[in-house]
């Protein structure tokens, strides 16, 4: 059944571009593998997280019933964030996933680390809940670096206030938990639009989603995830 779906799915998810629209795979993982040591994070194929240095390596990330099992760990003081190198200017990354519980939620953030006027890289995220999905510019928002030292000294403008609503917009959007839905998020100039289970839910354009070069996809969960059958593709005229 697996299997029907991917292919289902990868037939599906190109036809929401346009005509004139060529998408490269560059990246993609079906996770059907094993560990070698089931005790540690193995995740292969590029894979990365921050568990050794956020969760004092304890492990945050395993594969299990061909799938990546995202959970915090109790010591842990961040949310996982599992990283893989992209590296696109416009693209698309799909997938299957699910949320254990209500209150779960999945973040897909693109980032640049070579970008140094924003914290960490951050340049644009969304976020899926069983409520609603949000989408950010973070490169022009809340991580540019000025305006995160002003959040944080509580200097933070009028002005910058009513810029930084401008950087965000959230859509309601009701999803079962515990169950599977497919995830279509696309990065095309000012632009990224997020489809769930073949819908468009919403789209957000700022000038930060245009950054030249995304080098970093990171999965982020601050509590529980299961995501599946991943495919990151490039976007060119």
């Amino acid at each position: 059944m697996k299997h029907t779906i991917c292919i289902f799915a990868s037939l599906l998810f190109p036809l929401a571009s346009s005509a004139e629209e060529k998408a490269t795979l560059i990246f993609e993982d079906d996770f059907e593998r094993e560990e070698a040591n089931n005790s540690k994070e193995e995740i292969g194929k590029g894979w990365s997280s921050n568990s050794k240095k956020r969760a004092k390596g304890n492990k945050q990330v395993d594969l299990k019933n061909g799938a990546m099992h995202i959970t915090f760990h109790p010591v842990a003081d961040h949310a996982v964030s599992v990283v893989h190198p992209i590296e696109f200017q416009d693209g698309r990354v799909t997938l299957r996933f699910k949320l254990p519980t209500e209150k779960d939620s999945l973040g897909l953030n693109f980032a640049d680390l070579k970008f140094k006027e924003v914290h960490a890289g951050h340049l644009c995220m969304t976020k899926i809940t069983t409520k609603n999905v949000q989408i950010n510019d973070l490169k022009t928002g809340t991580m540019k670096l000025a305006i995160r030292k002003a959040r944080q000294d509580k200097t933070i403008t009028a002005e910058q206030q009513k810029m930084l609503k401008t950087k965000t917009k959230r859509f309601a959007n009701r999803l079962e938990p515990n169950k599977w839905h497919t995830l279509s998020v696309t990065i095309k100039g000012k632009t990224m639009t997020v489809l769930i289970n073949d819908k468009k839910v919403g789209s957000l354009t700022s000038e930060g989603i245009a950054h030249p070069t995304k080098r970093a996809l990171r999965v982020a969960v601050p509590q529980q995830a299961i995501i599946d059958d991943l495919k990151i593709y490039s976007l060119e005229k």
